[in-house]
This record gives C-alpha cells, structure tokens and sequence, in this order.
C-alpha cells in the first residue's frame, strides 16, 4: 500500500504557504536589509507617572527610555505629541520611571493601550500611587524600581519628543536588599520588550567584565 505523504489528509498533500518577503526587503547572502526602523531590541519596558496641574496622576507606558549619562545620572524617555502625558511633562518637568516586574506586565500594557483622558489607570488597575521622596509626582508601589526624574531638556526629533531628565532619587523594594547593602535586582523578576512582545528576562549569562577576568589559582 502507498503510504500518504506527511500531513497529508484524504490523501491530499498539505502545502506549507510560500513566504514571501517583506516589501523594501532584499537578500544579500546571509543577510536580509530591512528597511530603515528603530530596530533596537529588546527595550525595558517601564510605566511612567506623572501628575498635573489639577493633582491626578496618570500611568502611561513606555519602551523608548535609556540610561544616557552615569554622572549626572540621567535617563531619557521620548512620547509622541499626542499622549495625555506629554502635556502633562512638558508643564511639570517632572515624571517617575517605575520598573515592572513580570508580575505587572498585564496592567503595563493596559496602561499602554488606554488613555489617562477617559479613565484614571490607577484606579482601573489597582496600583497604587505612593509619595515620591524628591518631587511631587507619585511612584507606582507595586513596581519594585522607581526612578525619580527632573526634565533638564526637551528635544523635538519627529514623531517622537524626548525628554532628557535627571534621576534625582531612586526607590527600591526593600525585600531586594541584601544584609550587606547590595541590590539584588536579579531577584526583582525583571521584564523586556522585543519587537511588540513582553518577555521575561532568562538566566544570567556572565556579568561586566567576566570575559577578561583572571582565573583564581588554586592552592595545593
């Protein structure tokens, strides 16, 4: 008896679908150009808070920030003009970067698709604001990194404005705290985002330096 070819079913051959590349896309060897894209993966992925005029805080979300400068410490998050927090920074000066953990993955997201104009994110995702130590915009409790911002400047890129910030303060979980005084951020459970997915950070695979480290001898 003829056997059927896999995958096959009432003995009709299952096709797999011909892929197709992507327009502006061409291959070169190994190597496909893509066309020009912020294609810089994976990101952090952080809520940042902010608080107007009239007192009420907002959540948006937000995977275009970065450290940019160790002393002054400073970081960058850049919005379009049409976000509710961009008037609502561009007026303060002032935001919170809170780091999530992969336990608050699902309400960053929210806070990333719904807009503080219709509905008060905290109330609708049961965060909880909490008193920053340096400025007057609240922190988010539940994110185990909060980093306190004053904007220093604004640059108009395009579709995008960053705003330039200084960390003036930083809040962490206590629980992450080892009895020597070490931050044990690996245990914050840490998340990324990677070309429009949320992943969680995997096992640690060296740490700065570690490549040209000397071997220890061991004694005999």
């Amino acid at each position: 008896m003829r056997k059927e070819p896999s995958g096959s079913r009432d003995g009709n051959v299952k096709r797999r679908p011909v892929r197709r590349m992507p327009e502006n896309t061409r291959k070169t060897g190994v190597k496909c150009v893509w066309k020009p894209g912020a294609m810089l993966f994976p990101l952090p992925v952080v809520m940042i808070t902010s608080m107007g005029k009239d007192g009420r805080p907002n959540i948006c979300t937000v995977a275009w920030t970065g450290t940019i400068c160790s002393d002054p410490p400073m970081v960058s998050i850049s919005l379009r003009k049409e976000r509710y927090s961009y008037d609502i920074i561009r007026g303060s000066r002032e935001f919170v970067v809170n780091v999530p953990s992969v336990r608050q993955i699902r309400v960053t997201d929210y806070c990333g698709v719904v807009s503080g104009r219709e509905v008060d994110k905290f109330e609708k995702t049961g965060l909880t604001p909490a008193p920053a130590s340096a400025i007057k915009t609240p922190l988010i409790l539940e994110c185990p990194l909060n980093l306190e911002c004053s904007v220093k400047k604004t640059l108009d890129l395009g579709s995008h404005t960053m705003f330039i910030a200084e960390v003036v303060a930083v809040q962490v979980n206590a629980g992450l705290m080892t009895p020597s005084g070490r931050l044990a951020l690996e245990k914050a459970g840490l998340a990324a985002f990677a070309h429009g997915g949320y992943y969680a950070l995997g096992k640690k695979l060296g740490f700065f330096g570690y490549s040209v480290q000397k071997k220890k001898s061991s004694r005999k």
